[in-house]
């Protein structure tokens, strides 16, 4: 036996497995080390997804997607052409519209210096009107238009009508911007000029309103989004609807320079401007800095986009969801991102706070004069009415004057309690959707969608009590793309999303993953429960009760039927010193536990435990039944599942040399047995095909075989068994060109014809022949 250690240069066989083997574990172990600590319950690779995607010739560069849920289609907005797809199946194109760039237009465009491939019409606003028609504006070659296109019997037609679209989209097709469509009324925050160093806030229609041009209402801001709080439905005080920007922004207030900072900005809809001061501007514009507490110091967390989701019942009970990434580029740090929840309640009250104000020195202090009445910036209410303020013209300049000057609040609005809802750590989120979920029991709960940078949907929950988790991610692009796009149909529970050539369309209320009833229970989703009839995980969504079960608080799987495990222990040979690998693949990212017999596996000189497997560098005592499980602890209760049992068997190298030699040797023998039958039958099945045919040396018939039997050629063989030469020796004939004898084919039994191989031995001293004079006859008698 060579030692594993050995000096030698001959080098035994486990020696030459010990180099790309340690290589091979020292990966592994290096990739473990890389993992985050907080990764998803489960993944969803592309390949495993079950989503669709439409794509077709000219489609590309996809810009705006909105939702028609009144008519069942996805409207979709690309470089020249909006598409009018099928919300059940977007492989189905309904319709679509066709709107290019003049070649006069275009070659201005290049003429003012910007590439070619800016210099198109890019779809960017997709807005419904209350009549069905729907707005869109596009870039057209950084000559923003807009148009009014209706879908009229399955077919959809851009009205030609067409109307400056500056303000209402950007002139750069990539640059930020946000709107809002609500009662015929546009508002929008994009840049208004060529060169995108104007950007404001703005009202469209008949009564336009927009921001002051100054620095300290906009100081290079980047726009997220545009929300409207319907404060007016069900108020008993008759309060105006609120409008809410969320944008980031260099902090004026901040002594360092180009510190980046997060705002949320809130204007009354109701607003008209002033009489005199502040005229087609707005009255109502504040803005304060928005907290999203993660990531240590240093970090920046800068808002990435926002989802209000309204309470039908009480406006300061609605919920704004926004995700956040940590700007780590000055400290250096891994990204991080998180979701952050405000109360408009909240909201509300920092706006009905104290100001900050510009002193003679450039900074910024909390304002602690006197202030105007009514409060800076308020909307108008039945209070406010009762005193003679029926709109913003009745407002006076001393107010005007005030809000003009003091749009940034004193406060910080901060997230429910204090904290964000979901923090994760090497990731970056893009867009955020809230879908609020009826569960068995009647809770609502809140099921968050999110969007990656890297083409991932992260669908998230948060439990009273409980911190944020990530029930699965699944990936929605082949290949890295950030997710720009995020809508989901509150009809059908499907989620829309698209990147540049390719739209694509999830199943959000897809249970068909959770393979068991206690792989289901213990997700906590709250899309999903046991079927009990059907023995499946599936959609609670429209279920009829008491055919479900589902356990959001607790994940109680003794509700499950009792289940064993159906696999055996698959039989491992270990060598002795030799680092080897037992690989565990669970479906899900849950971390792993190995046991050997009864005891716990821990990381030692012997193993390492990896979340793909286990390492071992085994000793004659690590015989025995290793179990690999998934730990998963819900309120403090750990639940373990069995994913694979080996039964490993220590052998020394000779020893399992030898089995290893011993099995070659036998399989094959068994292939030349197997050889041998096929060969059989082929002969068996000739002879009966030839039976009325007399075949000699000479390819003639001997006419004087009574019996009619036939003559049977067999071609010279060199391989036979010795044991039957003797035999064999009186039933071999020869013949020559001068002669010829027979066999009687009705005394032939079989003819084996037998390959080269461990068991037929060469004998080429005997039954020589030779293929062109002379033929090889054996006849054996039944």
């Amino acid at each position: 036996m060579f030692s594993l250690f050995s000096s030698q240069k001959t080098r035994s066989p486990a020696d030459m497995m010990r180099s790309p083997m340690v290589l091979m574990y020292f990966l592994l172990i290096m990739s473990e080390g890389l993992a985050v600590s907080n990764r998803p319950r489960r993944s969803v690779s592309f390949q495993d997804m079950n989503l669709k995607q439409f794509k077709e010739s000219g489609f590309s560069s996809l810009s705006s997607l909105m939702i028609r849920d009144d008519i069942g289609q996805l409207v979709v907005g690309a470089r020249g052409k909006v598409l009018i797809l099928s919300l059940d199946d977007i492989t189905e194109k309904t319709s679509e519209a066709n709107w290019t760039v003049s070649s006069a237009d275009k070659a201005l465009c290049q003429m003012k210096g910007k590439h070619t491939k800016e210099c198109d019409n890019f779809i960017r606003t997709l807005h419904t009107m209350e009549d069905g028609k729907m707005l869109v504006c596009g870039t057209n070659a950084f000559n923003p238009e807009c148009d009014y296109m209706t879908f009229t019997n399955g077919s959809v037609s851009l009205e030609g009508n067409k109307h400056v679209g500056r303000g209402k989209v950007p002139y750069d097709p990539d640059q930020r911007f946000a709107s809002l469509m609500n009662e015929n009324t546009l508002y929008s925050a994009a840049s208004s000029n060529f060169l995108s160093t104007e950007l404001v806030f703005q009202k469209h229609g008949l009564n336009p309103l927009k921001t002051e041009m100054t620095r300290s209402w906009f100081n290079e801001p980047t726009m997220i989004s545009v929300s409207l709080a319907e404060a007016s439905k069900n108020s008993e005080d008759g309060e105006d609807d609120k409008v809410f920007l969320f944008f980031t922004e260099t902090a004026v207030e901040e002594h360092h320079d180009n510190i980046q900072v997060s705002r949320i900005a809130r204007v009354c809809k109701s607003d008209l401007g002033g009489e005199r001061t502040l005229q087609r501007k707005w009255t109502s514009f504040l803005k304060a800095r928005l907290d999203c507490p993660f990531g240590g110091a240093g970090l920046s967390p800068l808002v990435q986009d926002a989802f209000l989701l309204q309470d039908p019942n009480n406006w300061r009970d609605s919920t704004f969801y926004a995700t956040f990434t940590a700007n780590s580029e000055s400290s250096g740090a891994c990204s991080q991102s998180a979701v952050c929840a405000y109360k408009l309640s909240d909201i509300s009250q920092v706006f009905n706070g104290r100001f900050l104000a510009e002193m003679d020195t450039g900074s910024w202090e909390t304002y602690t004069g006197e202030e105007p009445f009514p409060h800076p910036g308020s909307c108008i209410n039945n209070e406010l009415r009762a005193k003679g303020v029926m709109s913003s013209l009745d407002l006076s300049d001393k107010a005007l004057l005030f809000v003009k000057s003091h749009p940034l609040m004193d406060g910080v609005v901060t997230p429910i309690a204090g904290k964000p809802l979901l923090v994760r750590t090497g990731i970056r989120f893009s867009k955020i959707v809230v879908d609020q979920v009826t569960s068995l029991d009647g809770r609502r709960h809140q099921v968050m969608l999110i969007g990656t940078d890297s083409g991932w949907l992260q669908k998230a929950v948060r439990f009273d009590g409980e911190d944020g988790r990530v029930i699965e991610e699944l990936q929605l692009f082949q290949t890295p793309q950030p997710v720009n796009f995020l809508q989901l149909s509150f009809r059908t529970g499907q989620l829309y999303s698209g990147v540049n050539n390719i739209a694509v369309q999830v199943n959000v209320r897809d249970c068909s993953r959770y393979t068991s009833c206690d792989d289901c229970l213990l997700a906590r989703d709250p899309y999903c429960g046991w079927d009990k009839f059907r023995a499946q995980c599936a959609s609670v969504v429209g279920a009829l009760l008491g055919s479900m079960i589902q356990s959001l608080t607790d994940g109680d799987i003794q509700m499950c039927p009792i289940t064993e495990l159906k696999n055996k222990p698959a039989v491992v040979y270990l060598i002795p010193g030799l680092v080897q690998f037992l690989p565990c693949s669970p479906e899900t990212n849950l971390p792993i536990s190995w046991h050997l017999s009864e005891s716990i596996l821990l990381t030692g000189p012997r193993h390492t435990v990896l979340s793909q497997g286990l390492i071992i560098r085994p000793t004659d005592s690590d015989s025995g039944i290793y179990t690999c499980e998934t730990v998963e602890t819900v309120k403090g209760k750990v639940h373990r599942k069995t994913v694979v049992q080996y039964f490993v068997e220590v052998q020394d190298t000779n020893t399992l040399f030898r089995t290893m030699r011993v099995a070659v040797i036998t399989l094959a023998d068994l292939a030349c047995l197997l050889m041998l039958l096929i060969c059989s039958a082929l002969v068996i099945r000739h002879l009966k095909a030839k039976r009325q045919n007399h075949i000699g040396c000479g390819n003639q018939n001997n006419n004087n075989n009574n019996n009619n039997n036939q003559m049977i050629i067999v071609k010279p063989f060199c391989h036979y068994d010795q044991s039957l030469d003797r035999h064999m020796e009186e039933g071999l004939v020869h013949c020559d060109q001068a002669g010829e004898q027979s066999v009687e084919a009705g005394n032939v039994i079989s003819i084996l014809v037998l390959p080269e191989c461990p068991v037929a031995k060469a004998a080429e001293e005997e039954l020589e022949a030779d293929n062109d004079n002379r033929c090889t006859f054996i006849e054996t008698t039944g």
